[in-house]
């Protein structure tokens, strides 16, 4: 019998432990808590999370990572243009201007690129020297069609002592990209 009236106690506690508290007893004042978060709560953690996604948005700033990324690819085109004219030159015993229609390297900057007033060179170094002329990544009116229609933003000078540098005029955030071999 023992057992048996245990577990009726048992039962007898459980039920009494699911219906709400009587009016007379100690429980029955007190308030009932719940689990979950506020409005308030939930609010400042979304103004949190803006706040700190502003801060890596501005960190990271994306149109200066771009901007970087073409200055980086203008100072390859840069190089590349540039070994194409030294290797131009080495191969016809330090002159550029042999059998090349755009004569020799111009003593004041010019633009790189094919019509009059320019610096028409892509047909003395494509395809021999270098597979397709590069142009500039974001210069207005930079393109490559052809060897007879092209564009490359880029400019072109030899100065008294025989030096030759390309510049690239349309840098980014303030940069002078240039290079003289």
């Amino acid at each position: 019998m023992n057992n048996l009236q245990t577990i009726r106690q048992r039962r007898t506690r459980l039920r009494r432990a699911n219906y709400p508290p009587k009016a007379d007893s100690p429980q029955a004042g007190r308030l009932q808590t719940q689990k979950g978060f506020t409005l308030i709560e939930i609010i400042i953690a979304v103004g949190i999370l803006a706040l700190l996604a502003g801060v890596v948005v501005a960190a990271v700033n994306p149109a200066r990572q771009f901007a970087l990324a073409r200055n980086t690819q203008r100072v390859s085109n840069i190089n590349e243009l540039l070994s194409a004219v030294g290797q131009r030159m080495a191969e016809n015993k330090g002159t550029f201007h042999t059998n090349c229609a755009a004569g020799a390297i111009p003593t004041t900057a010019k633009k790189i690129a094919s019509g009059t007033g320019n610096y028409d060179i892509a047909s003395c170094l494509s395809p021999t020297y270098i597979s397709v002329t590069p142009v500039d990544p974001s210069a207005t009116g930079a393109h490559y069609t052809s060897t007879t229609d092209y564009d490359t933003g880029y400019t072109i000078i030899q100065d008294v002592n025989g030096r030759i540098t390309i510049s690239a005029p349309s840098a980014e955030l303030g940069q002078t990209i240039s290079a003289t071999r």
